[in-house]
């Protein structure tokens, strides 16, 4: 066993070999020049006064954050002045509701010319810090850290209100996409009166929700930013929410206890399926080490009703009953209409599975969650928010017209879910690439909310329409084991920010990227998921699709330069 900094000094050094690799897709369209720094022009106190013209605005605060006095995993963030305001503020004609678009800027003392738009997850309605983290899973480094101007914002609407903001057409049309249309000429201006010019370049990121806001931003705003870091996207969310709901309808028929959902697939009968997935396809990649690098090869070889031992009598956590293979099936296969349409997308076995994240999406969300998400902001007409009941509309709900509201439109509600949530014709990002930008996508295998499956069809369309190959201007890259943006049984720390940096602004292409598993003592935060007999600090390759990391024959199963992406 290699020291563990031995093992760090191997993995960087790893890593800035494989992301400076390149190539693919053709030659740039653009080569876009580097990005330039400069000191913030006065003090954070100075700068107040000439943010007070700004148009539809009005700044709350503007604070002095000393060096050390926010840390993000462990590491002290540089001086900075946090910016905060909100934009558009009104009263709702529809639900006498207060709306406000808030956000947040921290703009560092000593700037690198760049700005980050940080995409924020769930249904946003918070302000979080603007620290522009660059991958899901506790990344030891982030935007603000790195140099940054970085926005957050609440997409329009305050948090208290959950779901029911949906009742407002504004508010529902601000979360979809235009509260970035607003933020953004006014962040760029905040950088101007900052810094006595605009960012040299523009970035986009986040996961989840956030990444689907990084998917807008690719499509709906491809002249504003040069790169797009696009996590675990939800960019059909309301047809995944929908999914999500009958996944939950599903789950009921095999409950034992029809309040807990989680009793019709116990944390030891996923344990037992992620085992059994692991041994079909664990070696499909030449080393038996506890990850499915090969996904493609491991669907062909996993059957669940073969590889699965079927209960011939009660359920003990050894088996699995036939009614409950026949609805796991389902789920994995993807929920359908009721004329065996598909609702969203499939999704692949994978041993992460087992993961400690999974219950909370397979089991609380779509009684909690998506029953709001589409009961009140997805569907026309939303239901009366007054005396809402999320699961028993969940349990409720008729599947073929969910499908079919999400669609619909009438006099008040003029964008449907599907318009105002998802990117236009997301496979065309000609403008993004015509311009010299780039976008970075990565996914986890077993995420169990927003498919892993869903944004391969995104990136083969992508493809499709590029000649066969888009890798000039967009990689896609397979987090195995992990779950909904993190966790799971996997390397899931990593930086995808600065490959996309280098990529747009050196032509420099990312081949692997060099992720690590966050085990005990990780200062970015322990997974509880990585299993006890892989290394702390385990290193691995992720590889731009379609290309699968494979173990060389040789060398530490704990080290990513044993691997190639082939």
């Amino acid at each position: 066993m290699f020291h563990p900094s031995m093992q760090a000094a191997s993995a960087l050094a790893v890593c800035a070999a494989l992301t400076a690799c390149g190539g693919g897709g053709g030659d740039d369209p653009v080569r876009l020049s580097a990005a330039t720094g400069a000191p913030l022009f006065g003090s954070c106190a100075d700068l107040a006064p000439r943010l007070s013209t700004l148009a539809n605005t009005t700044i709350t605060a503007v604070n002095s954050v000393p060096a050390g006095s926010l840390t993000v995993a462990g590491q002290p963030i540089a001086a900075h002045c946090q910016v905060l305001g909100k934009m558009f503020s009104r009263t709702s004609a529809v639900d006498g509701n207060a709306y406000a678009i808030g956000f947040e800027m921290r703009l560092p003392l000593a700037w690198n010319g760049r700005f980050y738009h940080q995409g924020n997850g769930g249904i946003d309605g918070a302000v979080v810090p603007a620290t522009g983290p660059v991958n899901g899973g506790g990344a030891l480094t982030n935007a603000l850290q790195q140099g940054f101007a970085v926005l957050s914002s609440d997409a329009g609407h305050a948090g208290a209100l959950g779901p029911n903001f949906g009742i407002d057409p504004q508010a529902r049309l601000d979360y979809g996409y235009q509260a970035v249309a607003k933020l953004t000429p006014m962040a760029k201006s905040v950088i101007s009166a900052a810094y006595t010019k605009g960012p040299d370049r523009s970035y986009f990121g986040g996961c989840s929700n956030g990444g689907r806001h990084a998917m807008i931003a690719a499509t709906r705003y491809a002249t504003d930013y040069d790169g797009i870091l696009a996590g675990s996207p939800g960019y059909n969310l309301p047809k995944a929410a929908i999914a999500s709901i009958a996944g939950g309808q599903l789950y009921a028929s095999v409950a034992t206890n029809p309040a807990d959902l989680s009793t019709a697939f116990t944390t030891a009968e996923r344990a037992l399926l992620g085992a059994s997935v692991l041994a079909k396809c664990d070696a499909l990649d030449g080393a038996t080490d506890g990850l499915i690098q090969d996904v493609a090869a491991c669907q062909a070889a996993f059957d669940l009703q073969r590889d699965v031992p079927t209960c011939t009598g009660a359920r003990d956590g050894t088996c699995l009953s036939a009614a409950q293979k026949t609805v796991i099936g389902k789920i994995f296969s993807g929920p359908t209409t009721s004329n065996g349409a598909l609702i969203y997308s499939s999704f692949p076995y994978d041993s992460g599975v087992s993961g400690s994240g999974i219950p909370f999406w397979e089991f609380i969300s779509p009684l909690a969650l998506d029953s709001g998400a589409v009961g009140l902001i997805f569907k026309t007409p939303p239901e009366n928010a007054s005396g809402f009941n999320g699961p028993a509309f969940t349990l409720s709900a008729n599947l073929d017209t969910l499908v079919a509201q999400i669609f619909a439109t009438n006099a008040l509600y003029t964008e449907s879910g599907m318009s105002f949530m998802t990117p236009p014709n997301p496979t065309d990002m000609s403008v993004l690439n015509k311009r010299g930008g780039k976008i970075i996508l990565y996914h986890g295998v077993a995420d169990p909310i927003f498919s892993v499956n869903d944004s391969q069809a995104w990136y083969k369309g992508l493809q499709a329409n590029n000649g066969g190959d888009a890798s000039g201007f967009a990689r896609f890259y397979r987090v195995p084991g992990m779950g909904h943006c993190s966790g799971g049984p996997a390397t899931d720390q990593f930086d995808a920010l600065t490959p996309l940096v280098n990529w747009v602004e050196k032509g420099i292409a990312p081949d692997a990227i060099v992720a690590q598993a966050r085990g005990a003592g990780n200062a970015g935060g322990v997974n509880p998921d990585v299993p006890a007999g892989w290394a702390a600090d385990r290193t691995r390759p992720l590889c731009p699709y379609p290309k699968v990391a494979r173990y060389n024959g040789s060398g530490s199963l704990e080290l990513a330069s044993s691997f190639s992406c082939k």
